[in-house]
């Protein structure tokens, strides 16, 4: 007869229900921060769950669109909502589900407003979520219709990413795709030209824009150091690079896409 362990079994649902509780706190998010989370608030697309703010905050915040808001001592807030220590939340974590910004075609097919002509970014492998947040904040205001990058070699949506955004999250779609290869040559089949960006370049991107007048165009960039990788680069159409005025350094992989957003939104 075996000895008893003197651990006792969990019974099967309990098991089943903290499992079920797990996976749920994992498809949510917190944002954190007065205007990621005033902008979160006014989003009608957005699934919201539980805001938690000090009173100093929730003055600041002003309409809370019907959310009822979690007052909350300053002093333990940390330890009331799930956030890194070096979070500046400011006093403000709002719990959501992440945005669903639908599929590649229809993100890729719906028109930005004002737009001089049809632009994305396809990012491969930038998962610093401040580098990301930058680029979706760059995209915002430049008028490209969706960020793209592939699931598994990206930062996904979080408070960081939100907090860069400055709210552009909220409003510009971040598009991650199950392969990113794939995603570009489905691009191209709806007449995206694409246009990587790459110091190894031999046309400007300038120049290489300027011999392009009004095509769609999907500019994509890889992550500062290892860049774009192999496939990624032969499925690009052209390899720009953007010029500088002397050879002391490269940009950031986000002030290179404001830089390229914008040359490119001018048509």
């Amino acid at each position: 007869m075996a000895e008893n362990s003197g651990k006792s079994k969990k019974p099967t649902w309990v098991i089943d229900k903290e499992r079920a509780r797990r996976a749920a706190a994992a498809e949510t998010v917190w944002l954190f921060g007065l205007h990621a989370v005033r902008d979160a608030l006014a989003n009608p697309s957005r699934e919201k769950l539980r805001l938690v703010v000090t009173q100093n905050a929730v003055d600041r915040l002003g309409d809370l669109h019907g959310m009822e808001p979690e007052i909350t001592d300053p002093r333990v807030f940390g330890k009331v909502v799930p956030l890194a220590p070096d979070s500046v939340h400011q006093g403000a974590a709002l719990e959501v589900k992440p945005l669903k910004w639908g599929s590649l075609s229809e993100v890729a097919l719906r028109e930005a407003p004002g737009e001089q002509r049809p632009l994305l970014v396809a990012l491969d492998r930038v998962t610093d979520p401040h580098n990301i947040g930058a680029i979706l904040r760059s995209a915002e205001v430049f008028g490209a219709r969706a960020v793209i990058a592939p699931a598994r070699h990206s930062a996904p949506e979080t408070g960081a990413l939100a907090k860069t955004a400055s709210g552009a999250l909220e409003r510009q779609p971040y598009l991650r795709v199950p392969n990113l290869a794939e995603a570009l040559t489905q691009l191209k089949g709806m007449g995206f030209i694409l246009i990587g960006l790459d110091g190894t370049g031999e046309e400007t991107l300038p120049t290489l824009l300027n011999d392009l007048p009004g095509r769609a165009i999907c500019l994509v960039m890889g992550a500062e150091g290892p860049g774009m990788r192999e496939l990624t680069m032969k499925t690009c159409d052209y390899v720009a690079r953007i010029p500088f005025a002397a050879d002391f350094g490269s940009l950031n992989v986000s002030n290179a896409a404001a830089v390229a957003l914008y040359a490119a939104g001018r048509g």
